[in-house]
């Protein structure tokens, strides 16, 4: 699979994922939002891969923003499919995508760039990052879900301020309020990265994939999030990896899960 505009490899079980216009600091264009969708959906579906790092190439950016120069001529109709469909194409399949997926943020995600980042599973930050929704000093609001994905990681309150100031967080500031996960020094990022992943592979892929499931649908409000919580512990047990995990339990020995 050959792209203009990402890297691609997989490795240990891990999907690497790389934003690679470090010229423009990685920002988001129609193209680059097409290879994202196509990538992340290859690996959602192939069977080698058990979780997925998106970062930025280079040491400045994870993603800048989006392309401005795009759209700066869109009417209304333009401007709502230019939402629904990074929303639906991109964003929203991260956010459920039945592997874990996982957000190094190196240096700036604004805008989209923070919007793709709150659509992965887990952040982590280097700590010269600095994270924003700088849209309202264009005259717009986040159109990738960046309103309701903040509001649920750090609170109705202090989305409003960011979202109204346009301020940006450092990377210390992001972990207090819940929005990463942790903080390293640049060269340690992908290395603490793998090292979450790492631990997370060796889980039941399946497991992992309802508990994504059920965690997703506490921020749906037309969902019931304890029904859906029900239902995929109980099809957990269809599976041979509960199985597996049990006899492991009791045999006294790490389980072998292979994701059936």
């Amino acid at each position: 699979m050959e792209f203009q505009n990402i890297l691609t490899e997989v490795k240990n079980h891990i999907f690497y994922l790389t934003i690679n216009r470090p010229q423009k600091l990685n920002a988001l264009n129609r193209s680059v939002l097409e290879e994202i969708a196509t990538a992340v959906q290859a690996a959602n579906k192939s069977a080698e891969v058990r979780a997925i790092l998106i970062t930025g190439a280079g040491e400045k950016a994870f993603v800048a923003g989006a392309d401005i120069s795009e759209f700066q001529n869109y009417d209304i109709e333009e401007g709502r499919q230019l939402a629904k469909t990074g929303q639906e194409s991109v964003f929203n399949a991260i956010e459920n995508c039945t592997k874990p997926v996982l957000a190094a943020i190196n240096g700036f995600a604004l805008g989209g760039g923070l919007e793709l980042a709150m659509a992965c599973h887990i952040r982590i930050a280097s700590n010269n990052a600095k994270l924003g929704l700088p849209e309202v000093t264009l005259g717009l609001i986040p159109g990738y879900g960046g309103t309701q994905r903040l509001t649920q990681l750090i609170g109705k309150g202090k989305a409003m301020e960011m979202i109204f100031t346009a301020d940006m967080l450092t990377a210390e500031e992001a972990e207090k309020a819940g929005l990463v996960n942790h903080v390293t020094e640049p060269d340690q990022l992908i290395s603490k990265a793998e090292e979450i992943l790492a631990k997370i592979i060796l889980r039941a892929p399946l497991a992992l994939s309802s508990a994504i499931k059920a965690i997703n649908a506490s921020g749906q409000g037309q969902v019931n999030g304890f029904e859906v919580e029900i239902n995929e512990f109980a099809n957990c047990f269809n599976t041979n990896d509960f199985k597996e995990g049990v006899n492991a339990f009791l045999e006294k020995r790490k389980p072998a899960f292979k994701g059936n």
